[in-house]
């Protein structure tokens, strides 16, 4: 099962024509960019996003990534995308699950992991800086 996180974010998209293969479907690719859309909607409600991280010092590189397909989601259909924050103390670590809009049919999940990198040394961080736990703390409050 799925963990749920402490805090989600969500987006609503149609699938479009440019994301899928010649059978109408969407190509699996494609998948990774709606959980990116709906991270950068769970870095803005906690208030730290990708220009807030570059500016604090720190790159986020993907370190990790999981990607499970049950379903199909095809040309027009209305889909929902769903981020949930499940660890940022040491890394930050987020599930997706995306839906079909009108029936909540599960079409693909996944999660990614993300580390700290100071931009100056280079150097990975074994604990996410502090500006950042900082923002979630705030954010859960």
């Amino acid at each position: 099962m799925r963990k749920k996180g402490v805090l989600q974010a969500e987006v609503s998209l149609e699938v479009a024509f440019f994301d899928v293969d010649s059978m109408d479907v969407v190509w699996h690719g494609n998948y990774v960019k709606y959980f990116e859309v709906a991270r950068c909607a769970l870095l803005n409600k906690i208030g730290h996003n990708y220009t807030q991280m570059r500016d604090s010092g720190y790159a986020w590189p993907v370190v990790d990534l999981q990607v499970r397909y049950v379903h199909w989601a095809v040309f027009g259909q209305k889909i929902k995308i769903i981020a949930d924050l499940i660890e940022w103390e040491n890394r930050l670590v987020i599930n997706y699950l995306v839906v079909d809009e009108a029936t909540g049919t599960r079409l693909t999940r996944g999660s990614s992991t993300q580390v700290a990198v100071h931009m100056e040394s280079r150097e990975m961080q074994f604990q996410c800086p502090a500006i950042f736990v900082q923002a979630v703390e705030q954010a859960l409050t």
